[in-house]
Parts: C-alpha cells; structure tokens; sequence
C-alpha cells in the first residue's frame, strides 16, 4: 500500500546525502526505506553488523546507495561516520537511517547539517489505509478550492474499531479485538523495556503504565504536569513534575508521544496567548491500549470518544501537512477561545480547523472559525486560506458563510 512517505523520501533522496527516517515502532519506517534502499545494514537483528561495528564501522556502510542503516539508534556513533562519508563522496541519496527512538542530542557529536535530511514518520492515515476517499485534498482546500464529495456515512461503531486499530501495518485486515490486543502489548513494551533503553536508566513499569494511562485520559487536552503528576503518583505515591518531563522526554524522543505546540500569531486585541501543549500519543489507538478500552466501552462514553477523535484528525492533518512542509498547531487565548489546529506552511500561509464528531454540529464550529479569524490581525499574517470544519460523516462542502465542512473519511493530501 503506498503511503505519502514513499514520495517525500525519494524526493528528500535527490536534494541530500542522507535521509533520517523518525518514527513509532511499527509504523512501517524499515518497509518503506528498503523499496527504495539499494543494501541494508539492520544493526538490531544481523550479527555480523553487530561484529563490524565494534571492529570497522565505516565498513558498515559499504554497499549498494542508498545504504539502509535500521535502527542505527543502537550504534549512535555511526551518525558521524555517515556524515563523513557524504562529505567524502559528495553524491546525494547515499544513505537512509531509520529508528524507533532519537538518542540524546549530546550522541550526535557533530551536526548533520547540509549533509541529513530528517523525515518523521507516523502511523498510516485513513486515505492510507483505504479507509478514506480522497475526494477532498488538503493542499487544494487551503489553496481556495472549494470542497466537495459524496455522502459519507460513518456509524460510531465503526469509528470505533478504526480508532481501536490505528494506523499500524501490522493490523491491516485485523478486527478490534485483535487490535486492543495489539495495542495493550504495545504499551506493555514501552513500559517495561523501551523506555529503559531509550532513556538509559532503569524505569518503574509500573510508573510508567499509570503515567501513559494518565496521559491517556487526558489526551487533546492541556493537563498541566501537575495533574499528570498527582494523577501517575496515586494515592500513595509522590512523584515531582520534573520526573514526569523526564518521562514524557523520554516517551517523545520514543516517538510514542507527540506533542501539539500552541500557536503564537499576532492578534488584534490585548489578550494573552496559551503556550501549553496539547498532549497526544502518535496515534490514538495508544490511548485505547492503554486505557484497555474495548469498542463498547468507547461507545458507552461518547465525550471521551470525541477527545479520541479529535487526535485522529490532528494524527491525520499532521501526516497530509507534512507532505507541504506544514506545521500543525492548537490556539487557545486568556478568554477561552480555543481552534483545535491550525497549519502553518513555509511561505506564511495558515488555514484553521475545527473537529467535530457530528454533521449538525458544524454551526458553531463555523462560528467560532469566523470570530478566530476576525481576532487575527491578518495585516501582519495574512488572510487564513482556509476555515474549515472535519466531521466524522456528512459530505463536503462550502457554506455560504464561506466555512468548509469536510468528512475526515474524505479527506487526503
């Protein structure tokens, strides 16, 4: 199945001498380097790798380019060698990198700039897996074209089990059940061996549960470090604020957590911007693992069901920005206004979106686009190219208000 990181790679290839690839184990990183790699090393599984490394590094990187080095990670030294070894061959698309975890900057000995290119990769979206239309595209939406598409109906029980099974590859053709099992194992994994390594101490696991459960109730939401803190130590346990950034720190340069930064424009009147994140997992289906949630229950709470699908459209917003080099963000000011996510692009340009689970909530939504946009002071950032509301179901459209209403099971990049 093609994904959108297939062509930014080949393109990424053609303008650099080295490609990183960043992403959540399982997200299908390796996969989608070796059909373009010419040769791989796989320092996690092949022994003969691991032997080279300690005796000849540089003749790991010997083989047809671009030279796949997985999990490169495990060996954070060979980021030096590959740097060398683009200044020394002065070619592009010589190497790509790929790893389920960043070491701590202080292993990058030397910076990689002109020489890498830096690619994060997530979970499939919904237009990846098939689970999308495609009929409305985002680089077309906040160029000013209006959308339009097809009726598309979603019951919840289906949203459900799509939340439940993620964007993983490894779940194509799985149903919910096997996905929850999928996904409690996951996080059982993060617990008890992956933060171990990729922070290089011994972690509590069970800490670490409590803190990814707390992270999980609260997801698409600002919880202070405080609350996150109280609620991960219990009732009989202190743990500070600093250990839970330690934590988090940890579980972000894991890719598991992925936080959604505020944005900061210049607005027309006094009020005071939120600098807070909003705090997600890569993909939501790591909430449902965690929380060990099965559909029903999911349907049994349909205002937690909403927070989960707002990270589904912010998961899926951010893989179709990417493609454009967009950024995504939240706003939310002093006076309660809040916009789920806004995309920057490279030349300025910012379209805002709001999330909303039902068709017949568009209205308000519409509303709270307009007045966000009327708050921007729009001679210093320029008009928004696009104010558009996602819903789970409905079709695509352009109101006369002049707001978008787009299905997210329309909608690609």
């Amino acid at each position: 199945m093609k994904r959108f990181a297939d062509t930014v790679l080949r393109n990424r290839l053609r303008g650099c001498g080295a490609v990183l690839i960043q992403g959540a184990k399982g997200c299908g990183k390796t996969e989608t380097a070796a059909r373009i790699a010419g040769s791989a090393a796989r320092l996690d599984i092949d022994e003969d790798m691991r032997v080279r490394m300690e005796l000849d590094p540089k003749s790991v990187l010997t083989g047809a380019a671009p030279r796949l080095i997985d999990e490169w990670q495990e060996y954070p030294q060979i980021w030096n060698y590959v740097r060398r070894e683009v200044d020394a061959r002065k070619k592009r698309g010589q190497f790509i990198l790929t790893g389920s975890a960043n070491p701590e900057e202080r292993a990058r000995l030397h910076s990689g700039a002109g020489r890498f290119s830096i690619i994060k990769m997530r979970p499939m979206s919904l237009y990846e897996k098939a689970w999308s239309t495609g009929e409305v595209s985002l680089a077309e939406l906040v160029k000013g074209r209006a959308p339009k598409s097809e009726q598309v109906d979603f019951d919840l029980g289906t949203l459900a089990e799509k939340i439940t099974l993620g964007g993983w590859p490894g779940l194509i053709g799985s149903g919910a059940r096997a996905g929850l099992r999928f996904m409690r194992d996951y996080i059982t994994l993060i617990a008890e061996v992956d933060i171990n390594r990729a922070s290089g101490r011994k972690r509590d696991p069970q800490k670490v549960t409590r803190l990814l459960r707390s992270l999980a109730r609260n997801i698409s939401t600002e919880a202070a470090l405080s609350s996150i803190a109280k609620d991960t130590g219990g009732a009989d346990t202190r743990i500070g604020e600093e250990t839970i950034a330690e934590y988090l720190e940890t579980l972000e340069r894991l890719m598991t957590v992925e936080q959604l930064p505020a944005w900061s424009p210049h607005i027309r009147c006094a009020d005071t911007l939120r600098k807070t994140p909003k705090r997600h997992f890569v993909d939501p289906s790591l909430a449902v693992g965690a929380l060990g949630l099965s559909t029903d229950k999911l349907l049994a709470d349909l205002n937690y069901f909403g927070f989960l699908f707002e990270s589904l459209v912010i998961r899926d917003l951010r893989i179709y920005a990417d493609v454009h080099e967009g950024g995504v963000f939240h706003y939310r000011d002093s006076r309660g206004m809040e916009v789920d996510a806004v995309i920057e692009y490279p030349d300025t340009s910012w379209a805002a979106f709001e999330v909303k689970m039902g068709f017949t909530a568009q209205d308000e939504a519409a509303r709270n686009l307009l007045n966000f946009a009327a708050k921007i002071d729009q001679k210093k950032m320029g008009a928004p190219s696009a104010l558009t509301v996602i819903t789970a179901n409905g079709f695509a459209c352009r109101r006369k208000d002049g707001v978008n209403v787009v299905p997210l099971s329309a909608l690609t990049a």
